[in-house]
């Protein structure tokens, strides 16, 4: 990743990579700024046509970025959970974090997690990348998605992330290196 300080300052090089954007319309005052930084980035990297994609709210998210990680190199989930008067702000944020973080592993395919998850208006507002800002999360979960892409494809054409010759499947029997002739 190249540049440090400011979100704008830190991009990759994805230029042969797909993404897609997930994002809720629901607290559309925040998710649609943190769509506009999110397509920034992607732009800054390289992306040209990012997949964006529009839900109805956060629990919607996992099973889109599920199918567009079928296909897409990278997947990046907005959204906006704010904590209300009960305890639904916890079962949705909980069930978000796990769904997004299952498409991840089950698809072998990042997925940035872009959900803010605030107690009130203005903390989501303080991390959606407004000019006064002091995190900017749509920004920053497309380049990270991209950059754990660009390594997940550097690691399979090179080889590394294959077990060495002779391993089982699942590993090294009885948890000892695999031993070849």
């Amino acid at each position: 990743m190249s540049g440090a300080g400011r979100p704008e300052d830190t991009t990759v090089e994805a230029g042969g990579l797909t993404l897609g954007i997930v994002c809720t319309r629901w607290h559309g005052h925040i998710t649609d700024r943190l769509l506009e930084r999110a397509l920034a980035a992607a732009g800054a990297c390289g992306i040209r046509e990012p997949v964006v994609v529009r839900v109805a709210g956060a629990l919607e998210l996992p099973v889109v970025a599920q199918q567009l990680a079928r296909d897409l190199d990278a997947v990046v989930c907005l959204g906006a959970v704010i904590r209300g008067e009960t305890a639904h702000f916890d079962h949705v944020c909980d069930s978000v974090t796990s769904g997004v973080t299952r498409v991840a592993l089950d698809a072998a395919t990042p997925v940035g997690n872009g959900v803010l998850t605030c107690d009130d208006v203005e903390q989501a507002m303080a991390r959606s990348g407004f000019p006064d800002s002091k995190e900017d999360k749509g920004w920053e979960s497309v380049v990270a998605a991209l950059d754990t892409a660009l390594t997940l494809r550097r690691l399979r054409s090179s080889g590394a992330a294959r077990p060495p010759r002779g391993t089982p499947p699942g590993g090294p029997v009885g948890g000892s290196p695999a031993r070849t002739a």
